[in-house]
């Protein structure tokens, strides 16, 4: 069973997901981070693939990119960080970041080192859902690879079934249509959390673009099974001289000492 099928199986409120920077904020610092968040009690990571034009990233991700490219950070160093993390990472791992890159590096190529590296799924944002089907689905069905895809409160009820019949693990919402990392008023994205929980979708439904802390976490999981945060995250990491400690500070402030564990009853 993929890792993501396995977590949602086991867990089915308050999932959360954390968005950093491969690379960032020092080039060797992917898997400490990625080690901290597990200690800290994140459930899901997705690691962002840095590109030198991420039209749909806020300022604050952006910079980190740009930072992590030019410490030389690339898509075959990322695999090379990861190599190992299966020896001790057991929480699903997902990469994130812009097609072309991939296409770039070949998706063949790239989703072998995935199944190598241990991840479990991909978020390509600008990969279309026509051209996933017709180009790309047998190779990531043939890996194992899961790719998730995104909705907007824009995106049409038949664009939504139809995204959740090909997404892999769960579906993504996009609080917004706006760039990562703005202030947003949450309260306003409820009622879209909500419709779309109606609709009996197969995949569960995770939230992110603009969740910051612990009210906006809590809230959110009220309407939905889970929220990424990546902004905020990426802030605490950014000048921090132990990003472990970084991470644990930051991830216990989002959980707080006494979150229920979330888990299904029997």
């Amino acid at each position: 069973m993929n890792r993501i099928d396995q977590l949602f199986c086991e867990k089915d409120q308050r999932v959360l997901s954390v968005y950093f920077t491969a690379g960032y904020p020092r080039l060797n610092d992917t898997f400490l981070v990625l080690e901290g968040l597990q200690e800290s009690g994140a459930d899901l990571v997705e690691v962002g693939i840095p590109f030198s034009d991420p039209i749909a990233d806020g300022p604050v991700i952006q910079e980190s990119g740009s930072r992590a490219l030019s410490q030389g950070m690339t898509l075959e160093l990322l695999f090379s960080q990861l190599r190992d993390c299966r020896r001790s990472i057991r929480i699903p791992i997902l990469l994130m970041g812009y097609l072309n890159p991939v296409l770039q590096y070949g998706m063949e190529p790239f989703l072998r080192r995935c199944v190598e590296t241990g991840i479990d799924g991909v978020i390509l944002p600008d990969l279309p859902l026509e051209e996933y089907e017709i180009q790309y689905r047998k190779l990531f069905q043939d890996q194992g690879i899961y790719l998730v895809f995104m909705i907007t409160p824009e995106t049409s009820p038949e664009r939504i079934r139809a995204m959740d019949r090909a997404t892999g693990g769960f579906l993504y919402l996009v609080s917004s249509s706006s760039t990562t990392g703005k202030e947003k008023d949450l309260g306003r994205q409820f009622s879209y959390f909500d419709r779309v929980a109606r609709m009996g979708l197969s995949h569960p439904l995770v939230a992110g673009f603009g969740i910051r802390n612990q009210k906006d976490f809590r809230e959110a999981c009220k309407h939905i099974q889970g929220v990424v945060i990546g902004t905020a995250f990426i802030e605490a990491l950014s000048g921090s001289e132990d990003p472990r400690q970084a991470t644990a500070d930051f991830i216990s402030g989002i959980l707080g000492p006494s979150t229920p564990a979330g888990s299904k009853s029997k």
